[in-house]
């Protein structure tokens, strides 16, 4: 049954270019999983994801590379760094709570641009975007989409459209390299974690299919941000 809910965030998450890192380590908040296992498992199901979506999204030629190489070489060493560091339980789920807040904030407040003219994102600009963002990802488990996503649209560097395309990507690299960093320092993913990448794996092959061609975004990003903010403040307060 908490397999079909990985699916199900999966799948909601993939019709917006995203892996579901965020929502994963919500369900594993509620459903209080210990802090040793919650990063390494939402890092593995997020290469789960993000690999069927980049896949796809390489096979249609959506994929700018050029434009997303500065960002992803600046992300990777900085996700492999925060993979390394293990915070103790409580500042773990403090640190992964307020990201779940911020989290929910950017996907219930942030706008699209569909009618303004992509700007090239300046090279230092990348560089200490992607740092950043990669940072946040190996410490947490995020993934990095969530802002990844929503910082490119809000600075005009990507469409809502091409921005998912190199958001897969993106959050699959930072994952991978996140994940090595957490198991290397002695963390490892819970023991149903193969189930619930089948169900994942599900999702995002029919969330990304049914993004690329049906859904409306507004909808699928307000009800995640209820679910991210819950969690959040689960972890913060209770």
């Amino acid at each position: 049954m908490f397999a079909l809910l990985f699916g199900a965030v999966s799948l909601l998450y993939a019709t917006v270019g995203q892996a579901g890192g965020t929502a994963f380590l919500a369900l594993m908040a509620l459903a209080s999983f210990p802090s040793n296992e919650m990063r390494p498992t939402a890092l593995l199901l997020n290469i789960v994801a993000a690999s069927y979506s980049t896949w796809l999204f390489n096979r249609g030629s959506l994929v700018d590379w050029v434009k997303l190489r500065p960002l992803l070489f600046a992300s990777l060493p900085t996700a492999l760094a925060g993979g390394f560091i293990v915070l103790d339980e409580r500042l773990y789920k403090t640190v992964t709570g307020l990201v779940l807040l911020l989290a929910a904030a950017i996907l219930a407040l942030r706008r699209a641009h569909d009618g303004e003219a992509d700007r090239p994102p300046p090279f230092w600009g990348a560089v200490s975007i992607g740092a950043a963002v990669g940072f946040v990802s190996g410490l947490t488990g995020v993934g990095g989409g969530v802002f990844f996503a929503p910082l490119l649209i809000a600075l005009q560097w990507a469409s809502p459209k091409q921005t998912a395309a190199l958001s897969a990507p993106f959050i699959l690299a930072n994952s991978v390299v996140g994940l090595a960093g957490a198991m290397y320092a002695g963390q490892t993913p819970a023991a149903d974690t193969w189930l619930f990448t089948l169900a994942v794996f599900g999702g995002a092959m029919i969330g990304t299919i049914v993004g690329l061609r049906w859904v409306s975004q507004t909808m699928t990003r307000h009800v995640l941000a209820v679910i991210l903010g819950a969690a959040g403040a689960q972890l913060l307060f209770f």
